[in-house]
């Protein structure tokens, strides 16, 4: 897949206090790609220099072949966006914001489409000052992508939502990326980075740590697995030739298996063969979340 975002040595300072300090990283076409990393560990800043909102003291940067810092008139045809700190005045009508998101759009669908596509009809001529936090959420979103754009950065998008409007949320991000669109996604949820994104950089003390899809950075940096079951056969020593088993303990009936990889479904085809099909055969793995920790050093 070709690369429509390039970051390479990415620096900004704000006098003597450093913001980005030499962050480098790619987003591959028709990916989600997900930028976690504490508060205050520059991940905003590094969004909001490849959208040429600010501009960067240093490094290359290159966004659908643009150059934010010299081209960012350009590049904003082509690009959506929901800041961080996104708002609209309360008396604004969802049909006028449309509207005059779309006046400034080149090249987009008709805002009545949009409308409809994100499920607003119903919703045309309430104030946003009258709509839910969910509903507020699908609007900008609505107006992130009514250019069509080829990328879309969302900044934070769920925060403040209940359960419900955030797993509302995330089946609109799907559904940008299933239309075509590129998304780069900030995020401070585990659950929501592991759930959308096909790869994550985590960001920390202003630089990236880590780049990997979710389940590679769970298998980099979140050590063993714990394979459990129940069991009255006395001998399961059989279980520690497995080469990705670590340690086999016993207490009472419950059996404990320490390893790594595919220890799962080499213990379950080890049990397997030596007649054995426990009911409740388990496996504790780490989470996202037990890995950000461990990169971060425990911040958030």
């Amino acid at each position: 897949m070709p690369s429509v975002v390039e970051v390479d040595h990415l620096h900004k300072r704000y006098g003597d206090f450093v913001a980005v300090d030499d962050v480098s990283f790619s987003v591959e076409q028709g990916e989600i790609f997900g930028i976690l990393g504490p508060n205050g560990a520059g991940k905003t800043t590094t969004v909001e220099c490849l959208q040429g909102l600010r501009k960067a003291d240093a490094g290359d940067l290159a966004v659908l072949g643009f150059d934010p810092r010299h081209q960012a008139s350009h590049l904003r045809r082509h690009i959506g966006s929901q800041l961080q700190e996104s708002a609209l005045p309360d008396r604004m009508k969802v049909w006028e914001a449309l509207d005059l998101f779309s006046s400034l759009a080149v090249g987009g669908a008709p805002w009545e489409s949009v409308l409809e596509q994100w499920g607003l009809t119903e919703k045309r001529d309430a104030q946003f000052g009258s709509l839910s936090g969910g509903q507020q959420q699908r609007l900008f979103v609505a107006l992130a992508v009514v250019n069509s754009p080829r990328l879309v950065f969302l900044d934070e998008m769920t925060t403040g939502l209940d359960p419900l409007s955030r797993r509302v949320t995330w089946d609109l991000v799907r559904q940008i990326r299933d239309g075509g669109s590129t998304v780069v996604l900030v995020t401070h949820f585990m659950d929501e980075a592991e759930t959308l994104c096909d790869r994550i950089a985590v960001i920390n003390d202003r630089r990236v740590a880590a780049i990997d899809t979710p389940a590679g950075l769970i298998e980099r940096f979140g050590g063993q697995a714990e394979v459990t079951f129940t069991t009255d056969r006395d001998d399961v020593s059989f279980l520690s030739a497995i080469d990705e088993v670590d340690s086999v303990d016993r207490e009472g009936r419950r059996v404990s298996i320490m390893g790594s990889g595919p220890v799962l479904a080499k213990v379950a085809a080890g049990l397997v063969a030596h007649g054995l099909a426990p009911l409740d055969l388990s496996v504790k793995r780490s989470t996202l979340e037990d890995v950000f920790l461990t990169i971060t050093g425990g911040e958030t």
